[in-house]
């Protein structure tokens, strides 16, 4: 004889359990692309490098 084991009782899943999940998951995987591609602060960007004059300090804005 094969028993069959039962599979506990999940609670059903309304639409707006779904759609809240869906909504917190693209959220998370727009910050992580946020953070991927995000630069940072102590790294000199190619604008840092043409703003330094020749005497080695940055111009003033006139």
């Amino acid at each position: 004889m094969i028993r069959r084991t039962r599979k506990a009782a999940e609670p059903p899943v309304s639409g707006a359990a779904i759609q809240a999940a869906e909504h917190e998951a693209a959220r998370r995987r727009i910050l992580d692309q946020a953070e991927a591609e995000r630069t940072p602060v102590d790294v000199p960007t190619p604008t840092d490098a043409v703003q330094v004059g020749r005497r080695g300090g940055r111009r003033s804005a006139r």
